[in-house]
């Protein structure tokens, strides 16, 4: 068994706050994040690896990116761009999410046909 119990969920334990961002903001990312805990349900917590960054942060164009290691998966990086740090994150995150999704769907196993 994983030393994750399910009281703190795979988001809580495994994100990272990368550049840009400050501990302060973690209760914010979390929440902005929360949708991606039923996707990544699939991995035990302690083979998730996920960080999330900010670039020019303030500016006009700053850029946020969510990047996640999954057992089994290439590494997937999702990014977006806006003037409001919450709505990067919610747009990134959907994007992860579509991202995890495809990669989930490419690498399940395939029943065979019948002929």
């Amino acid at each position: 068994m994983s030393a994750h119990d399910g009281s703190g969920g795979v988001l809580d334990e495994r994100l990272r706050l990368g550049a840009g961002f400050h501990a302060a903001e973690r209760p914010s990312a979390l929440r902005a994040l929360s949708a991606l805990e039923r996707h990544l349900a699939a991995w035990d917590a302690d083979d998730v690896d996920l960080e999330v960054s900010v670039k020019d942060r303030d500016g006009p164009e700053q850029q946020v990116t969510i990047e996640a290691r999954l057992p089994g998966l290439p590494p997937i990086v999702a990014k977006s761009r806006g003037k409001d740090v919450d709505h990067a994150l919610i747009e990134a995150r959907k994007e992860l999410i579509r991202q995890v999704e495809d990669e989930k769907d490419r690498h399940k196993p395939r029943k065979p046909r019948r002929s």
